[in-house]
């Protein structure tokens, strides 16, 4: 039996996971490091599946197939096509930094503080989210992705309530209280969403008799297993739901700007750049993949909701004055951005959204994390605490600056590049929602140069006058993600030659072709 790469992929964080939270108390060094490598272990095991994939192989590839729970017809079955084989890359590749930038963020507060962090649960419960995102990204077998879809929700909660920033106006006790709203929230809006998951997960067992992806699509496609378009629009409708929460698209994205202001920076990180891309990949893989005629039914629909989250999340980050909630918003917006590719039923748009899904990915570590290192210094995320930054610590500002260049999507940089092929896939079939979407570009520009002229430009303000430059740790943070925002910006063909043919099956499965241009007969 060949040796099982997906399986080993996502138990190295796991069992990582374990052994960290094992490492006795005082010594919290070695959980930290411990942690570290682990996840450099799994990168490598992340390469070695993009080193073996085979563009232009089968559509799943590196499968894994047993039986689990024969009586109900539930598999351990693993696949990965050229998305998955991306966002796993993604996901190993951030992990590492995530580590390194939250190195102190779990260390015992002051003497006398009422809260207890343990350093060892932290880092064991960023490679537990890791697992379960690698193998959710992995999984072939319906029920199985659904149990890992959920069950990540936990150590994501204890994450966001249990490791909250320190960075909090109103003191402890108040900062407190608003950790386990933002984290009870997440986990409502979530769970509210896979319960209804659950449902449709069930309806679709009872319809197709098995839960294997690949098996319910062939039947599907060779007409052995038909749906009657009632039951597989309600179908389809519980999936998206649940995808839609975890994207997050409006108007279910409320619970993101609570989660990522009250965690650490590496958390919110962890959230919007890794976590929530495990919505518009299932939308990809399950939705399209599993009920294509109820996609297709539910694209206007979804192409206006995309539309509000691209338009809405950006005016709201215009009028933020907390710098991570700025972060969220834009994000939302860049999640409707994805979510309008993926809809617009184009090679190029869902192209650009795979893509978009990579780039954001990287632009937004880049941008939370450097803030995370501005907030830790000043203690305060209220972008009226600052000015003046980049007088005294002007590596900090430059990097700052690439981040925001690049959420803005500046040309020469990853994001230009993937919003791009989303507009020009949406515009070929939607020429009018393409055009509105435009404006979601002029306002991306505006809140992020309004957030940096406030906070870097200016004259120093006193709190800031003693503020230090980047440290050897945080350049090894930042240098490599601003590395491949310029690297991807100026030739994305790794990314595009994997991810192309996977467009190409989803293309296929919703019976859909590239609009063909309309040029003017020559006289």
């Amino acid at each position: 039996m060949s040796f099982p790469l997906l399986t080993a992929t996502a138990a190295l964080p796991a069992l990582g996971a374990i052994a960290t939270a094992a490492v006795p108390a005082p010594r919290r060094n070695a959980a930290k490091l411990l942690a570290l490598i682990v996840s450099l272990g799994t990168l490598v095991l992340a390469a070695i599946i993009a080193f073996r994939f085979d563009p232009g192989g089968d559509r799943y590839q590196l499968t894994e197939s047993h039986a689990w729970i024969a009586d109900f017809g539930v598999r351990y079955e693993l696949g990965v096509d050229g998305i998955a084989v991306a966002l796993i890359g993604l996901t190993a590749l951030l992990i590492p930094f995530i580590i390194l930038a939250g190195w102190h963020d779990a260390d015992p507060l002051e003497t006398g503080s009422k809260r207890w962090r343990p350093t060892q649960g932290f880092f064991a419960l960023i490679l537990a989210v890791e697992a379960m995102v690698i193998i959710s990204f992995e999984a072939t077998d319906v029920f199985l992705f659904y149990i890992f879809f959920e069950a990540m929700l936990i150590p994501m909660y204890f994450l966001i309530g249990g490791f909250g920033d320190r960075a909090h106006e109103h003191g402890e006790e108040a900062a407190s209280t608003q950790r386990s709203y933002a984290a009870v929230k997440f986990l409502l809006y979530n769970l509210v969403g896979g319960l209804i998951m659950l449902a449709a997960v069930i309806g679709l067992y009872v319809v197709a008799g098995n839960f294997s992806l690949p098996e319910i699509a062939e039947a599907r496609a060779n007409g052995s297993l038909e749906m009657a378009t009632t039951t597989e629009r309600w179908l389809f409708l519980g999936f998206f739901f649940a995808f839609a929460v975890k994207a997050p698209l409006w108007p279910l994205h409320t619970w993101l700007p609570n989660a990522m202001q009250e965690s650490t920076a590496p958390v919110a990180v962890l959230i919007t750049a890794v976590v929530d891309k495990v919505g518009t990949f299932a939308m990809l893989r399950f939705c399209l993949g599993l009920f294509p005629e109820a996609s297709k039914w539910a694209t206007p629909a979804i192409l206006v909701l995309a539309l509000i989250s691209i338009i809405y999340g950006a005016l709201l980050a215009v009028g933020q004055r907390d710098i991570k909630r700025l972060v969220a918003y834009a994000s939302i917006s860049h999640f409707g951005f994805i979510i309008l590719g993926i809809f617009a039923m184009t090679s190029q748009g869902q192209s650009g959204a795979t893509l978009y899904m990579v780039n954001h990915g990287i632009s937004t570590a880049a941008l939370m994390l450097v803030a995370g290192f501005l907030i830790s210094r000043r203690g305060s995320r209220l972008i009226a605490d600052y000015g003046g930054v980049q007088k005294v610590a002007p590596v900090l500002a430059g990097t700052f600056l690439i981040g925001g260049l690049a959420t803005l999507s500046l040309p020469g940089l990853a994001p230009f590049v993937s919003e791009f092929l989303v507009l020009v896939g949406t515009f070929a079939r939607y020429p009018v929602v393409g055009i509105i979407a435009t404006v979601g570009i002029v306002l991306a520009a505006l809140y992020t140069l309004v957030l940096y002229q406030r906070t870097m430009t200016g004259p120093v303000k006193a709190e800031v006058e003693g503020m230090p430059d980047l440290r050897v740790r945080e350049l090894v943070v930042v240098a490599p993600l601003v590395v491949l925002l310029i690297f991807l910006g100026v030739y994305p063909k790794p990314v595009t030659d994997i991810v192309n043919p996977a467009v190409e099956h989803t293309m296929s499965d919703v019976q859909k072709k590239d609009p063909q241009p309309e040029v003017e007969a020559a006289k």
